[in-house]
């Protein structure tokens, strides 16, 4: 057997005594304390008693009970998800990949557009390595031609879009909207006056303890009529889609605890605060231009990250571990000796990806030294409702609560990108898993997971 087989054998043993170590070091200190006082008879226990001072005895008594009291006031409040929904798409969204290439050349012939068959072609070859599949939707204003993208039509795709999944949530939560303390909407692409908390408000016409959290990103305004080839990217990658997210600070009706939140930031850097850049090309077309580096700024933000989250989440073992390497790498040389890459599969039991697209999942992949299970859901996410930015980690955790793989105590590690350029991390763990959790997959869970070629012919 070789020596690499051999410490992948005793590695789980290494573990259980490392991320055990205060109990594997309190059960003989205890066992001692038990034999010593056996051999203390009772009399003379009691006589060492008697002999304490009344002030030794209230300190004893007061002091033990004012650190706990102080730690309890002073302690950070812990925030729960209640609950969350996803916005459920309808077919009559769905866009098929000859659907989308046949409206894109037929806006080849709209006056004022510079997109051409060249640019079709592109598009054609991206879609078949995009990891996409055929029942993703765009909003109604992308049907037509040209393609709607007015501020009515933007207003419309909002509505629809975040409306359905706050109905679907408070339905599920049984919260009236006045009880709703906060509001939090993020949406980077569309940005109208009332704004996005203001239309929500004017709908429920709702009034400390509850936040309600909504995730979307509209894209009917940004529909790029161009040929550049950066910014027909979101074109191809980016489809309807949100969420809203329930949060509170009290643990009834809870059904998952927030661990951890890491943000990392990376803005200050002129390459990654415009690796994602809404502009306009040469011609006047306005779009987001994807740059080429892209993927190398999102795996500098993703290593920082990781630098910060990883002391938070992962086990001793793997701590030390990496203390180890890192000291080693420092001492010896960093030619001859490889980083240390923690095993994160030992802090978590799940992982929703930023659905990006295919290249984000892949690299996190390699990167992490994840298997195919681990990354399934951001594939099958991705696959059948594209890009949907934020909201895309939501439909992955509806994935595996649909697939029925989440249990009571599990960890759920969600990795999110967004331009600035930006990569957040948050840990949850589960409190109660869903009893019925179809959601956004309840008309096709069955179907899935499903084989992704990486050239997809149709």
């Amino acid at each position: 057997m070789s020596s690499a087989a051999q410490l992948k054998r005793l590695k789980p043993v290494y573990q259980c005594v490392v991320n055990n170590f205060l109990l594997v070091l309190a059960v003989p200190l205890a066992v001692a304390g038990i034999v010593g006082l056996a051999r203390v008879g009772p009399e003379e226990l009691l006589a060492k008693l008697q002999a304490l001072r009344p002030v030794h005895v209230f300190l004893a008594a007061f002091l033990p009970a004012a650190a706990a009291t102080l730690y309890l006031m002073m302690r950070p409040r812990s925030v729960y998800l209640v609950d969350y929904a996803c916005f459920r798409t309808k077919p009559s969204g769905r866009v098929p990949f000859g659907t989308f290439l046949e409206h894109a050349k037929l806006v080849t012939f709209i006056e004022g557009a510079s997109i051409d068959e060249r640019s079709v072609r592109f598009m054609t070859r991206l879609l078949e390595r995009s990891g996409l599949g055929e029942e993703t939707c765009l909003p109604p204003a992308h049907h037509y031609i040209p393609p709607f993208r007015n501020l009515e039509a933007s207003r419309e795709e909002v509505e629809l879009v975040i409306f359905s999944a706050i109905d679907d949530l408070l339905a599920k939560t049984g919260v009236k909207p006045e009880a709703v303390d906060f509001l939090v909407v993020n949406c980077s692409l569309f940005a109208p006056v009332p704004s996005f908390a203001d239309m929500i408000i004017h709908r429920w016409r709702r009034g400390a303890r509850t936040a309600l959290v909504v995730s979307t990103e509209t894209i009917t305004p940004n529909y790029y009529v161009g040929k550049e080839r950066a910014m027909l990217l979101p074109n191809c990658l980016f489809r309807m889609g949100g969420a809203a997210a329930l949060l509170s600070t009290s643990p009834a009706k809870a059904r998952f605890r927030l661990a951890r939140v890491v943000r990392t930031l990376t803005g200050p850097q002129d390459s990654a605060y415009r690796c994602v850049y809404q502009e306009e090309d040469e011609e006047g077309h306005r779009g987001i231009n994807l740059n080429k580096d892209l993927m190398t700024i999102a795996g500098d933000a993703l290593k920082a990250n990781i630098t910060a989250i990883g002391p938070l989440v992962l086990p001793a073992s793997e701590q030390l571990l990496f203390a180890l390497s890192f000291i080693a790498r420092r001492v010896f040389g960093s030619k001859g000796i490889k980083p240390y890459l923690p095993d994160f599969r030992t802090a978590f039991e799940h992982l929703c990806i930023h659905a990006g697209g295919r290249a984000v999942i892949d690299e996190l992949q390699s990167s992490l030294g994840l298997s195919d299970e681990h990354v399934e859901a951001s594939r099958m996410a991705l696959h059948r409702f594209g890009n949907t930015s934020s909201s895309s980690l939501w439909y992955e955790l509806a994935y595996i609560e649909a697939k029925g793989r989440m249990r009571k105590g599990d960890r759920v590690w969600m990795i999110g990108f967004g331009s600035g350029f930006k990569c957040n991390s948050a840990a949850w763990e589960c409190m109660e898993p869903a009893r019925d959790a179809k959601g956004p997959w309840a008309d096709c869970i069955s179907r899935y997971p499903v084989d992704i070629p990486d050239v997809l012919k149709h």
